[in-house]
């Protein structure tokens, strides 16, 4: 009897954690630059004298869908699109470095490059970048800004920082949806990354597949429950029969 609690209880959970996660994943369709979550679980045998029957599903190593998302051509010139596997490295609300896809950037009032969300945007030294007063900023293929005030001629102001990880120190997501190198170090500035300018990297989420997904979850969820109902009426429908024949 146990054994179906067991195995309908851990197969419940993970049918529930797999609908949060697509969940998110379906609300940032929208989300520029946003990698898709997924979802893995394994089958683990219980530990234990009398125990060894019993199976849990338990999370696996999860990871993201790293495969880019679609161009959309804005124009703007503060747009970019990292090309290849580069990132674009920005200051987390934590205050560690971490990297991103998404290159819609902003100067603040105060006259600091931002994220479209508000996070600091780092330049090739790992040091927050300051726009002029008034300025027009233009970004170059190769993530170098120059700053245009007036009729004065273009000045240079920094580097993007941008980094390829490799193979030995791959990212890894964040909760706070943002990637950091495994090893937990900043990742070197690579020079020879390349930027499209006035071009952004939409969500790689398939609204579809997510969709579809949500509705087998759901159904894999109802069966998990039924089946713990139908324990309970096995373990009561046993009782009974104990009962008779006391």
């Amino acid at each position: 009897m146990d054994r179906l609690i067991y195995t309908a209880m851990t197969g419940a959970s993970a049918a529930a954690q797999r609908q949060a996660v697509l969940s998110n994943n379906l609300a940032n369709v929208s989300t520029n630059g946003f990698r898709a979550e997924l979802s893995t679980f394994r089958a683990v045998p219980v530990r234990g004298d009398g125990a060894t029957t019993r199976v849990m599903a338990v999370e696996a190593t999860a990871g993201h869908l790293d495969t880019p998302g679609a161009a959309q051509r804005t124009g703007r010139s503060l747009d970019a699109m990292t090309t290849g596997n580069s990132w674009f490295a920005v200051q987390a609300l934590d205050g560690t470095e971490s990297y991103t896809r998404n290159g819609s950037f902003e100067v603040s009032p105060e006259g600091t490059l931002l994220t479209g969300n508000g996070l600091v945007v780092l330049d090739d030294g790992g040091a927050p970048i300051t726009v002029p007063t008034g300025a027009q900023v233009a970004i170059g293929l190769d993530g170098n800004l120059s700053a245009k005030t007036g009729n004065q001629p273009p000045t240079s102001i920094g580097r993007l920082k941008l980094v390829t990880p490799a193979a030995e120190d791959p990212l890894r997501r964040g909760d706070d949806g943002l990637f950091r190198a495994r090893s937990g170090d900043p990742l070197p500035f690579d020079a020879n990354a390349r930027l499209n300018v006035g071009v952004l990297e939409g969500s790689n989420v398939n609204a579809i597949e997510a969709m579809v997904g949500m509705i087998q979850t759901a159904r894999q969820f109802e069966t998990q429950m039924r089946l713990l109902q139908t324990a309970e009426s096995n373990d009561r429908s046993a009782g009974q029969l104990l009962g008779l024949q006391g």
